[in-house]
């Protein structure tokens, strides 16, 4: 109902809306929204003693909050906003201050896993070359050389944008590095299996007679146990999202005992 539909009503004529009073009740609603969504702060008597800092009477937050009141705390003015922010906005300052970096960044994200994937091969390849037919180039396929030929020139066509570079417009549906990469990225993956399977057939024999054979059954059982231990430890971490952690006992008591003693003290 409007104030002049009211009014007609009453029989009178309708006051006017101070503005002040129009834009407290506008600040009130949204402070009122806004705290529907974010969690209760408590005061120091609130919380236990292990919580206390040292001349800070408010802005506690609960000590059993959830993982998504932790995320929505970072929000609204706590005794630790500032502490997060402080520490979360001076992680963008090298991108800021450097932005070329991040074409070096981006490189090495490909990079490091590569040459950490690769650091048996490569120990294979400087150690073994030569000593022996079970530990030499008779061991080695040709795939190791095709892999590695292709991870190479899947990082370089990576940063170097070639040949796109060279002849702007004339690669922009056929032949620009991107679909270069992508072509290597599967050639290298092609043969990465090839080489792995290689290796399982020159070794086989070392193999067998160092340990007892696993057996199709044994492999399925190790895989099975695998999966389920990787299930539970996902489903245990999930499930401890959406409920507050209640165990510890320094978190337990009322609002909360030892709090509200030292209160009344």
């Amino acid at each position: 109902m409007c104030l002049g539909e009211a009014a007609q009503e009453t029989g009178g004529a309708a006051e006017p809306w101070p503005p002040e009073a129009a834009h407290r009740s506008t600040w009130r609603y949204r402070v009122t929204m806004l705290s529907l969504k974010l969690p209760q702060l408590l005061r120091v008597h609130q919380v236990p003693r292990v919580f206390w800092e040292d001349g800070i009477m408010s802005g506690y937050r609960h000590p059993t909050s959830s993982a998504l009141d932790c995320v929505l705390s970072s929000f609204q003015m706590t005794n630790e906003t500032v502490n997060i922010w402080t520490h979360f906005l001076p992680t963008w300052f090298p991108e800021l201050e450097s932005p070329g970096l991040s074409k070096i960044l981006r490189t090495a994200a490909f990079t490091y896993p590569f040459l950490f994937d690769n650091l048996p091969l490569f120990y294979r390849l400087g150690l073994c070359w030569g000593r022996g037919p079970s530990c030499g180039q008779e061991a080695l396929s040709t795939s190791h050389c095709y892999h590695l030929f292709c991870a190479l020139l899947t990082g370089f066509l990576f940063a170097s944008h070639l040949p796109e570079r060279l002849a702007p417009g004339r690669f922009d549906y056929i032949g620009h590095s991107h679909q270069l990469f992508h072509i290597c990225a599967v050639l290298g993956t092609h043969f990465q299996l090839e080489a792995v399977l290689a290796d399982m057939g020159s070794r086989r024999a070392w193999l067998a007679t160092q340990d007892l054979p696993l057996g199709l059954m044994g492999t399925m059982a190790t895989l099975g146990l695998v999966v389920a231990g990787n299930l539970l430890i996902i489903t245990a971490f999930t499930a401890s999202l959406f409920r507050a952690p209640s165990t510890c006992p320094l978190l337990q008591g009322g609002p909360l005992e030892e709090g509200t003693k030292a209160k009344l003290q």
